[in-house]
């Protein structure tokens, strides 16, 4: 089993160690005030000449140079679009996986597999796919999308059909509910293309079953290993009832220091500033789970908090469970993916290695 690490980017914003403001980082919003004291002038007037892709790119380096396989472009409504963040990073990254999060009202699918096949074309194949549910029935009609939930999941399945078919078939029909394709399917430079990853996520039967049928990867949220153990089986056999192979990742923030004293002071410290609960169950000798720990500013329904040892072994363990796939997170995550990746990264890979050669 392949094991890859992603690292998520913050397009909504960051923050600093133990802080749960979220801050734009190389930039300052209209109006807000300047950064320097009374009286000190900033030459370079009210907007500095750099903005936050800036910040984004230096993220991007970071995972890059720091060992992870890929970054995750979370889609988020008052954010960036992750679409064109991606590429604005294609370049200025050479081993990346760019996972690009978009909702279910993204539009047209023959266009969405346009726009892949382009990116597969000038990234060498790197470009991926995380098709998110588009929040609720209000989030969605903000966002000028009226479809109603019980047909969210159908348009996905419908979605993903129409696209991997015209990337891979010519000419291709398709009628369906939500979308319709008469003697499609791409031909000249477009075709004959790898068909970009696809990421899916849900908790939901529903949703494990769409996964079974069309994911690459299933993402799961942020749960105790002992609870995903048993959505991941049933994915893994609903899959291999259809005669395919799904990955299960799991979507999670990490907070890792050099001892477990450190990280407690840090955790506690940034769930004070959010006037949240000290509710974990660490006890010093475990990474501890903390559920929800910072959700309301990286979106991951839980961390795991310890020293480099501890959150390395928690990793490991989720290995042995059956994840493939992390996806994780940490506050400020430029630092924070420099920490990860010289301090938890090699440790997780040396003990799944040894444990491979084992075997």
């Amino acid at each position: 089993m392949t094991i890859e690490f992603i690292w998520q980017l913050p397009t909504s914003g960051d923050g600093r160690y133990a802080a749960p403001g979220i801050t734009r980082r190389g930039e300052r919003n209209a109006g807000a005030p300047s950064p320097l004291q009374a009286g000190v002038s900033d030459p370079r007037g009210a907007r500095p000449p750099f903005n936050y892709f800036d910040y984004l790119h230096q993220i991007a380096r970071a995972a890059d140079l720091s060992g992870f396989d890929g970054i995750q472009i979370r889609h988020d409504t008052q954010g960036d679009e992750s679409w064109i963040v991606a590429g604005y990073l294609a370049r200025s990254t050479r081993h990346l996986k760019l996972i690009a999060e978009f909702d279910a009202a993204w539009g047209s699918a023959v266009y969405a597999a346009k726009n892949a096949v382009s990116f597969q074309r000038f990234t060498g194949g790197r470009f991926a796919w995380q098709i998110g549910h588009g929040g609720d029935a209000a989030a969605r009609r903000r966002q000028g999308d009226a479809v109603p939930d019980a047909d969210i999941l159908p348009r996905i399945d419908e979605f993903i059909t129409v696209a991997r078919g015209v990337q891979s078939t010519s000419p291709f029909s398709f009628k369906g509910k939500f979308f319709e394709v008469q003697d499609g399917g791409f031909k000249g430079p477009l075709a004959n293309h790898p068909i970009n990853t696809i990421y899916l996520n849900g908790d939901s039967p529903e949703a494990l079953a769409l996964s079974a049928r069309q994911a690459d990867v299933h993402v799961f949220d942020a749960a105790p290993r002992a609870d995903l153990q048993p959505a991941i089986a049933s994915l893994q056999t609903q899959a291999h009832q259809l005669g395919r192979a799904v990955a299960a990742g799991v979507r999670i923030d990490v907070l890792a220091r050099e001892t477990s004293e450190e990280a407690l002071r840090d955790a506690r410290r940034y769930r004070s500033g959010s006037g949240l609960p000290d509710d974990s169950a660490f006890d010093g000798g475990t990474a501890a789970f903390w559920p929800g720990f910072a959700q309301a500013q990286t979106g991951a329904h839980g961390a795991l908090v310890g020293s480099y040892e501890q959150v390395s072994a928690a990793l490991e363990a989720y290995a042995q469970a059956g994840v493939s796939s992390f996806v994780l997170a940490a506050i400020p995550h430029f630092e924070e993916a420099y920490r990860i990746g010289e301090h938890v990264l090699p440790r997780v890979r040396a003990a799944l290695y040894t444990q491979r050669q084992a075997a």
